[in-house]
């Protein structure tokens, strides 16, 4: 069964094994919805759309949903003025959506606050987590991924492929939900290669591509010929920068298949980013809509999806096949086995 397949086996009501943060969670109420009689959903992203992999993967989750499903979307880009994002927030729960869908450390104490308010209206929190203990959330869904596993794998092809034995990872922030990547990736590529060396380097900030190009040309002066850069649109900078150094400099995407993404409008970028780290938020998002819409979908609880869920994972595109020696792809693909069945620990900052 391939990864989506299990992940859409698992997770069809998002009911799979988690962390459980409340006994009160309750399964969404059934409604007769249709495309005359739609589920409203609004996705606040504060942020805005282009960053080619995380808010990019949550709309292309909406786009599927409104495809697919007896759903209307609006999607509210809130930019980046944090001055903005909980009001921004409030407005959306109060204009009479079913559901509301805001992610990360940032939004969740807003969704805390308001969920209480808005008994009536379901919330689902992506990629962070309430304190269930702390706020009345029984109208809360929050949805995190284990990255580490998946960045295990990337690491370790990447200290496999490396020609120099130096790799630059680039962080936005430091907490969890993004240390959780850099974690396995470290772990993976020492497992490949013990005396691999590994920069880091954090640039404070997702939404900065001059900034993540500084950093990257940095790290590649170092010596590092492949760069993880897990840093939004900070990162793209630093994507750029391994595109322009050529010289088989390689770099690591992050949340989407980044590659696939740049195929269409710059195949030279897609060319030097040999796999990503996948987070399937957008697939999640629309799992959790299809789940809210069928009444099978729990609120109140918080969930934890991994690799072995298919909700993580590395991009087998035709970069991956291109640029990885076909035993690499083999050890990789038995890696990926042993973590799945348990035989291999990874470390973890989400748990």
């Amino acid at each position: 069964m391939s990864l989506i397949s299990n992940f859409a086996k698992a997770a069809a009501g998002l009911l799979l094994a988690g962390s459980m943060m409340a006994s009160t969670a309750i399964p969404a109420a059934a409604a007769e919805y249709t495309k005359d009689h739609p589920l409203k959903v609004a996705l606040v992203l504060h942020g805005t759309l282009g960053d080619k992999s995380f808010f990019d993967s949550a709309k292309a989750g909406m786009d599927k949903a409104a495809a697919e499903l007896p759903v209307e979307v609006k999607v509210i880009e809130l930019g980046y003025d944090r001055s903005k994002w909980q009001a921004g927030l409030a407005d959306a729960t109060d204009s009479g959506y079913d559901v509301v869908i805001a992610g990360t450390f940032d939004m969740t104490a807003y969704i805390a606050e308001l969920a209480p308010q808005y008994p009536d209206v379901k919330f689902i929190d992506f990629d962070d987590a309430p304190d269930y203990t702390k706020c009345d959330c029984k109208n809360v869904l929050a949805v995190q991924y284990g990255t580490s596993t998946a960045g295990y794998l990337a690491g370790y092809a990447a200290a496999k492929i490396s020609k120099s034995g130096i790799l630059g990872t680039i962080l936005g922030m430091e907490f969890p939900t993004v240390t959780d990547f850099k974690v396995g990736f470290d772990q993976g590529a020492k497992d490949a290669n013990p005396n691999i060396q590994i920069l880091n380097a954090t640039a404070g900030t997702f939404s900065d591509p001059a900034k993540g190009k500084e950093i990257g040309l940095a790290q590649l002066n170092q010596g590092a010929d492949i760069i993880f850069p897990i840093a939004g649109g900070t990162g793209l900078g630093a994507l750029q920068a391994v595109k322009e150094a050529g010289g088989g400099k390689l770099a690591v995407g992050v949340d989407s298949d980044q590659a696939a993404i740049f195929a269409a409008t710059d195949p030279a970028q897609a060319d030097v980013i040999f796999t990503s780290v996948e987070k399937k938020v957008g697939e999640s998002l629309y799992l959790a809509l299809k789940g809210t819409i069928d009444g099978t979908q729990e609120y109140g609880k918080r969930i934890v999806l991994g690799l072995k869920d298919g909700a993580v994972g590395i991009s087998k595109n035709a970069q991956y096949e291109k640029l990885v020696p076909a035993d690499v792809r083999a050890e990789v693909d038995a890696k990926e086995a042993a973590i799945i069945a348990g035989e291999i620990v990874v470390a973890a900052d989400v748990k």
